[in-house]
């Protein structure tokens, strides 16, 4: 199967508000619709996780991030500018653009513009940005591969990207836009 097909019926899924599963730079992940309510409490039942914590917004470029980024200082976009694309999460502050189940309990919205061919692949093919987060249930290992994600996760993913692991040892750097402060190594 080329990965072609495989971003094609990805964003098939995408689109009917399922979850997908994707290798990123570091670890296999797995994506939705940001603005879909349903796919977002789907995702967040899958992992167990708790709504609170937020997810990231993953885009192919700077570009599709505008929606988020709108009104934001203009001296603030140069950190963006110049950490992306590549393993650097930042958290925005949210100028109202965020779903509720992206941003949590938080004031900001974390956002990436990844590096990872696949995700740029994915991102460019449904038009723009999705959730990325981590494919584990909470406080669980990330899966490392397919066969992994499939194991956890199985019939619940509407498509499964094939593809390589990026070269990250670790998932992406989390830092505070306003602060500069990091808050994941």
């Amino acid at each position: 199967m080329s990965m072609a097909f495989d971003i094609q019926s990805a964003v098939h899924a995408l689109r009917q508000g399922q979850i997908v599963a994707c290798p990123t730079e570091a670890v296999w992940g797995l994506s939705c619709d940001p603005d879909n309510d349903e796919a977002l409490a789907h995702l967040m039942r899958l992992k167990q996780r708790d709504p609170a914590k937020g997810v990231i917004v993953v885009a192919a470029s700077i570009d599709q991030l505008q929606p988020w980024l709108a009104g934001l200082p203009l001296e603030l976009h140069a950190p963006l500018v110049a950490s992306w694309p590549g393993p650097n999460t930042w958290l925005v502050p949210d100028n109202g653009r965020s779903h509720a189940l992206v941003r949590g309990a938080h004031q900001s919205v974390a956002l990436r513009v990844t590096a990872h061919p696949v995700m740029q692949a994915l991102c460019n093919a449904f038009g723009g940005p999705v959730v990325s987060t981590s494919a584990n249930l909470a406080s669980e290992p990330p899966a490392m591969t397919a066969d992994e994600v499939s194991a956890l996760f199985g019939d619940e993913l509407g498509a499964v990207i094939h593809g390589e692991l990026g070269d990250n040892p670790r998932p992406s750097t989390i830092r505070d836009l306003a602060s500069g402060q990091v808050l994941r190594a």
